[in-house]
């Protein structure tokens, strides 16, 4: 182990939300912490703010009162750069503003010891241009905590193309020591949960501008049906629509303008009417401030749902139904009588023939009606559902009764491409088989930071794993003819992938 002794100082150098949080996280560590800001005063105030939640924390009995106590006596508020000169590592979270960081690690370097490190807690700058101007680049590093730092666990260690490995390992040893996940990843625009995340909130951006669905309605099909704790546009409503969307528009220019990053006129307008979400007290969704019920209490926030729809008797099987193969055992368990079939493709046929096919990029044939991609067909609540235009309404209501009969709501949607679960989990993948083809990150890393710092239920290849490459492969390949432009054609690594799993199957 390389991490940083408790012994030795830890500098945090920007004192509002994240130098604080930054700052309490190395406290409970055992250091002893400088708080410095630019603004006079600001350092104290912010030692004092960090003070009030250790009292808390010890008032609800998630800290000793000795481990408080030493914690209260190493948070030193000082003023001057001057003062943090005998600090072992030095975490800076002020503006992100390239110049302004710039400026201020020359002015460390002109203090600290050579056998200091440093780093920066950016979410959006390149770590490369940051130290581009030090002395010694070989010292610095990404060290980017999630908002709030003492309790979000990951940290992403950055090394820009300067940095020393030694540095890389010590930032990474460090992190594990203040009880955080550190996951390790070169400089790359949004690095690894900025850049991956994005067609989480594109892809339900897209289908809401194709009228697919309403925000509420995606959002639920995604929880209850994809298994994400949140749907994006909750989600972007808490985050902020303007922060949320001004990541994006920095990723999609870091990436010179890629079609797979392109920010949305919707989301836009929503931040040019000052519809920025909750701190603005309405976003996609009214967040009252007279008490009266917001959030998915408020009426604007339910989904739509079918109403209630007799189920056949009996369905047919034709193939292996792929990533829904889970829904036959269901329908035999619900007591539907399930037969088999021995026509071409994979899919369910409905009394009269109407078939019931999983999502794919594909378009839908006039007898077809299109089910969503669970994450679990067990545990999921809500199903979409997608009816070609030419389907008979009895045969959607057959279609609805038979998801009702294992116990799931049912949300018709507008029939579109790759529906909304599917084309969204396979962007991420997309995505991430791209990032480890790159040497951006490890794959377990990757899986470990979509979890933890986007709070997602699986790591992108580890839903690859679960549905096969060749599924998301098929569904990307679908959505490629279906929109043009280059959006949602699979990378290489992906390609490979599938024609591996395919020489698996052959062997």
């Amino acid at each position: 182990m390389t991490a940083l002794d408790r012994s030795s100082t830890v500098a945090v150098v920007g004192a509002g939300t994240m130098g604080q949080g930054i700052a309490q996280v190395a406290l409970l560590a055992g250091h002893r912490v400088l708080l410095h800001d630019a603004a006079p005063g600001r350092a104290q105030a912010a030692a004092d703010g960090v003070a009030g939640r250790l009292d808390r924390l010890v008032a609800k009995g998630r800290i000793g009162v000795v481990e408080h106590k030493d914690a209260l006596a190493g948070l030193v508020p000082v003023e001057g750069v001057a003062e943090l000169a005998g600090a072992a590592l030095v975490v800076e979270a002020v503006v992100e503003d390239l110049a302004a960081k710039q400026e201020l690690f020359a002015a460390l370097e002109a203090v600290v010891g050579d056998d200091c490190l440093l780093a920066t807690n950016t979410s959006s700058l390149p770590v490369t241009a940051i130290g581009g101007a030090l002395r010694l680049p070989g010292r610095l590093v990404g060290l980017h905590f999630f908002n709030p730092a003492p309790v979000m666990p990951l940290v992403e260690v950055v090394a820009g193309a300067a940095t020393d490995p030694a540095a890389v390992t010590r930032a990474c040893d460090t992190a594990a020591a203040w009880h955080k996940t550190p996951v390790r990843c070169t400089d790359t625009p949004g690095f690894v949960v900025n850049r991956i995340a994005r067609p989480f909130y594109a892809e339900a951006l897209r289908l809401y501008e194709d009228r697919v669905a309403d925000p509420a309605t995606i959002d639920a099909v995604l929880r209850e049906c994809g298994g994400f704790p949140m749907g994006p546009f909750e989600l972007t409503d808490l985050i902020g629509q303007d922060v949320n969307e001004a990541v994006t528009r920095s990723v999609w220019e870091a990436f010179y303008h890629d079609p797979r990053f392109t920010p949305s006129l919707a989301q836009r307008r929503l931040v040019e009417s000052g519809r920025l979400g909750r701190k603005s007290g309405r976003g996609w969704y009214p967040y009252p401030a007279d008490g009266s019920p917001g959030g998915r209490a408020h009426p604007g926030h339910r989904p739509h749902t079918a109403e209630p729809a007799a189920a056949p008797a009996r369905v047919a099987v034709r193939g292996s139904l792929g990533p829904a193969w889970e829904l036959v055992p269901m329908l035999k368990e619900a007591g539907i009588e399930v037969g088999e079939d021995t026509g071409a493709g994979d899919c369910l046929v409905l009394p009269g023939g109407t078939r019931l096919h999983l999502a794919t990029g594909g378009s839908d044939d006039e007898a077809d009606i299109t089910f969503d991609l669970a994450m679990d067909y067990r545990a999921a609540t809500r199903v979409a559902l997608a009816p070609a235009p030419g389907v008979h309404a009895d045969a959607v209501a057959h279609a609805v009764g038979l998801f009702q009969a294992l116990g799931k709501e049912v949300s018709v949607v507008n029939a579109v491409p790759g529906m909304i679960v599917a084309r969204t989990v396979a962007m991420l993948v997309n995505l991430a088989a791209e990032a480890v083809a790159r040497q951006v990150a490890a794959a377990s890393d990757i899986d470990t930071a979509m979890r933890l710092g986007a709070n997602h239920p699986l790591g992108p290849l580890e839903w690859c794993d679960r549905i096969s490459a060749a599924y998301v492969v098929e569904v990307l390949d679908g959505l490629d003819e279906a929109y043009s432009g280059g959006r949602y054609t699979p990378c290489r690594a992906l390609r490979r992938r599938a024609a591996a799993e395919e020489d698996v199957v052959s062997s």
